[in-house]
């Protein structure tokens, strides 16, 4: 198993870098065949998995569960409290996915679970909008104020999102290369932006698509 921790998670702790805005975890896991994180619990927050390569299985307390692929993107609001367990789903090939916590905007909700198929994440395309308050655009519904785009861009292809009047972006590199607001970011890489209408995303050369999540963030 190995982790990555964008702002301060488990064994890694940093006073700043605690989050930003409503976005408070993401991180990256690469887990082998036969391994995962066992059950545990989690209260009001807002938990996105996005898989990225190979077969993510959760189980949950709501009865939610399933095996997720890349193009597959899972909710579950903790709520009250849920228990769950992540498991890699094949026993030959490594899972590599993103686990993303955003803060609620309303505590003591009832858990609840949800995942969906989203086609446009498979190939190259305009971002689509993955989840948002009240499922808007047929989106996954969440109890946080953001909207979280995600997609993969072809080199030379820009997308652009206009933001929620007083909100802030953050930009996600899943894989391969971008360019944000004129800096280039790889895989791993991310960027915050404040104190603008929109944000531009273009891909760049360098083998794989860039793959991004652009969160839009109250």
């Amino acid at each position: 198993m190995n982790s990555f921790h964008t702002f301060s998670f488990a064994d890694y702790h940093d006073q700043k870098h605690m989050g930003f805005r409503a976005l408070r975890v993401i991180n990256e896991d690469r887990v082998a065949p036969g391994q995962g994180f066992g059950k545990h619990g989690h209260r009001d927050m807002e938990i996105i998995s996005y898989p990225l390569s190979g077969a993510l299985a959760h189980q949950d307390s709501t009865g939610g569960g399933g095996v997720i692929r890349h193009g597959d993107v899972q909710r579950m609001s903790a709520g009250t409290g849920v228990t769950h367990s992540e498991f890699n789903g094949s026993k030959e090939e490594p899972v590599h996915f993103l686990q993303i916590w955003l803060v609620p905007n309303k505590r003591g909700i009832t858990p609840r679970y949800d995942d969906r198929h989203f086609s446009e994440l498979d190939a190259a395309g305009p971002l689509r909008l993955i989840a948002a308050p009240d499922g808007e655009g047929d989106s996954l519904s969440i109890q946080a104020d953001a909207k979280v785009y995600a997609g993969q861009l072809n080199e030379g292809q820009s997308e652009t999102v206009k933001l929620a009047k007083g909100h802030a972006a953050w930009v996600h590199v899943a894989r391969g290369s971008v360019e944000v607001s004129g800096q280039k970011l790889s895989a791993g890489d991310a960027i915050a932006i404040e104190d603008e209408a929109e944000v531009s995303v273009k891909g760049l050369s360098g083998g794989d698509k860039g793959e991004v999540l652009l969160f839009d963030l109250g």
